[in-house]
């Protein structure tokens, strides 16, 4: 009877030392199970800030944007002298007041004042004839896919110095059969479209990657194959419109052109009719034969080239690179930021009054001087391009000004910086 209750007492220290082991276990297995969450938690949100700061500093790579503008004293006393003629005439109204524009049209006519006034009148009576102001949204270039098979352009990267590459393959053009999918008025409306979306969007785009103010293009125009004996007349008749509203009312907008593949007769009518033409444009017209690719390349990286004009892009996803439109206007970040300064220069447009609009030393210099610690701080000892910084004060981002100098601004006041009173004023295609 004691041996049995020995055995008893034996078996349940047994059972109750288990019992005890069991939940000591389980205690220590619970203890590392939480340490281990503990841990991983602890993990992941480290990851996860990582991960998020790298967002954001992503997201931030374009809020401060230092933009330079260097202007000529010269030329920027004939721009503030016309400026004040426009005021006095009444031909200026605040979607026009921009300084780069300006020169543009007075280097168009060799700053002739009254020829310039009267280029300038007739560009502000076309706007309103044509309907360029609502082109963008007014206007569906429907037959867009079947033109690009008949007739090969686009845009396609930027080259070295930041401006938008414009590329036509003219040996590729049928002006028999563009003709029979489109009309020559819905071209030219299409055309005129290229236009404004360029100034609305890709010039300040390119304006912002490239920090330096932007308003012209480099074209490359591939004569391969080109068979002159098929522009028949309505192609010729096309041409010459376009070639006029080009010079008309987007003057100066050409920063360098490449005529590529051009054969022996090519260069040989090319000499003859350079010898008519203007040194200045001349000298930024460059005919190339089909050793081309080394003088491209020294103007445009290989990642922007496309591969038929020796770069290495094919834009295999975009159905190739004269329909990627591929370019810093299709950065989203940046694409925020152009929207921002559009919609931002729209509201101001529309609840300034005309005096606010007509007053340079009101609307701009007063502000501007005020500001002057922050412009001679980022740029010092330059006086006709400062900058100005404002640091993610939306209410100063909303009523910022337009001052006439270099400007470094914050978020979406960055494309303002570039001249600015607005989206009018940024100009592509190849007008001279």
């Amino acid at each position: 009877m004691a041996g049995e209750i020995l055995m008893i007492q034996e078996d349940e220290k047994g059972r109750r030392s288990g019992y005890e082991v069991s939940e000591d276990e389980k205690f220590r297995r619970g203890s590392r199970s939480l340490k281990k969450k503990a841990m991983n938690a602890s993990t992941k949100l480290t990851h996860n800030f990582k991960k998020r700061s790298k967002r954001v500093a992503d997201d931030q790579r374009y809020t401060s944007v230092s933009v330079e503008d260097v202007r000529d004293a010269e030329e920027e006393k004939a721009v503030n002298h016309f400026r004040q003629i426009l005021i006095e005439k009444e031909l200026l109204p605040a979607s026009h007041d921009d300084y780069h524009t300006m020169l543009r049209f007075l280097k168009a006519r060799k700053f002739d004042f009254d020829r310039t006034l009267i280029m300038w009148s007739d560009m502000l009576h076309w706007r309103q004839e044509y309907g360029a102001d609502s082109v963008l949204q007014d206007f569906i270039y429907k037959e867009y896919e079947e033109v690009q098979n008949h007739y090969p352009h686009g845009y396609h990267g930027v080259d070295k110095e930041g401006h938008p590459v414009y590329i036509e393959r003219i040996g590729k053009v049928e002006p028999s059969k563009l003709m029979n999918v489109t009309t020559v008025e819905r071209f030219l409306k299409y055309h005129v479209q290229g236009f404004e979306r360029a100034f609305a969007e890709k010039f300040p785009a390119c304006s912002i990657a490239s920090r330096r103010h932007i308003d012209s293009n480099t074209t490359i125009l591939d004569v391969h194959g080109v068979n002159w004996m098929t522009f028949g007349k309505i192609a010729h008749d096309l041409v010459m419109r376009i070639q006029k509203i080009d010079g008309d009312n987007y003057p100066e907008t050409l920063h360098q052109m490449y005529i590529v593949n051009a054969g022996s007769g090519f260069k040989l009518l090319w000499n003859t009719a350079k010898s008519f033409l203007d040194p200045k444009t001349t000298s930024k017209i460059h005919v190339l034969g089909n050793k081309f690719r080394s003088k491209l390349l020294e103007i445009v990286d290989a990642s922007q080239l496309p591969d038929f004009l020796g770069g290495n892009c094919t834009c295999p996803y975009d159905g190739g690179c004269l329909r990627s439109d591929k370019g810093p206007w299709k950065d989203p970040e940046i694409v925020k930021l152009v929207r921002d300064i559009n919609a931002t220069y729209q509201r101001r447009a529309s609840t300034s009054s005309d005096g606010e609009d007509l007053d340079l030393k009101s609307h701009k210099s007063t502000a501007c001087n005020n500001m002057k610690d922050y412009m001679s701080s980022s740029h010092p000892g330059m006086s006709a391009q400062q900058d100005m910084h404002i640091h993610g004060d939306q209410e100063a981002l909303n009523n910022i000004p337009t001052c006439s100098v270099g400007e470094t601004i914050d978020s979406a006041a960055a494309v303002q910086a570039l001249s600015l009173t607005g989206p009018y004023y940024w100009h592509s295609s190849f007008s001279i």
